[in-house]
């Protein structure tokens, strides 16, 4: 991993151990390993204990006095107000995007959809969710809404682990395609309306039981 420039400190520390926590490499529960931290990054504790406030604000860590820091659990209801949140936050984003998108994000989106739909006939589950993700944030991105892209990425950031990672059924992976298709074509319409309408459907439908039963109350 790269060394981390002096000139971006805190700002570009909390966005790596964000990626760390939304990637399961630092564990729900667990301490934040400070010293490893600093060596992987090539920055003092400072800058790292100040990213450690700034995660802490944002619900990421726990701050424990004279000890530290360690991953905030993520519980069955917090992980379902997120969604609840999201699926909003997606809807609208759908909506704009419909109405905004540019010939080339359509391109690449469509791009993405193409390279998704290869995995899942291959049966590659890690290469399909990562395009998956990429499509939805690719999707936010286009909606062209500074404050919407901002606190959909702090949700998503905190809810990934799950959201993308996930095993996912044979029947739910079929309508989960099914669903995409759908986006596509509302995209290529630029109807922004149906779009939203889809995805906000598409997230409530992976909120299954069984990832919720996974987590603390």
């Amino acid at each position: 991993m790269d060394k981390i420039r002096q000139s971006t400190l805190h700002g570009e520390v909390a966005e790596r151990v964000r990626d760390l926590i939304a990637q399961g490499v630092l564990a729900p529960g667990s301490r934040v390993p400070e010293k490893q931290l600093c060596e992987q990054f090539g920055v003092s504790r400072t800058p790292l204990r100040e990213a450690l406030k700034v995660l802490a604000h944002e619900g990421f860590v726990e701050l424990l006095p004279n000890r530290g820091a360690r991953v905030a659990k993520l519980t069955r209801t917090t992980l379902k107000n997120t969604f609840e949140v999201m699926q909003s936050l997606e809807a609208l984003a759908g909506e704009l995007a419909g109405a905004r998108i540019s010939d080339p994000e359509l391109a690449n989106i469509e791009a993405l959809h193409y390279q998704m739909l290869a995995h899942y006939k291959s049966g590659n589950m890690q290469e399909y969710l990562l395009a998956n993700q990429q499509i939805h944030e690719a999707i936010v991105v286009a909606s062209q809404n500074d404050v919407l892209i901002d606190v959909y990425k702090n949700l998503n950031h905190r809810v990934r682990r799950v959201r993308f990672t996930a095993e996912l059924s044979s029947d739910y992976w079929s309508q989960a395609v099914s669903e995409h298709e759908a986006m596509i074509e509302a995209l290529r319409k630029r109807d922004g309306k149906e779009l939203g309408s889809i995805l906000s459907c598409h997230l409530r439908n992976k909120v299954e039981v069984s990832a919720l039963e996974e987590m603390a109350e």
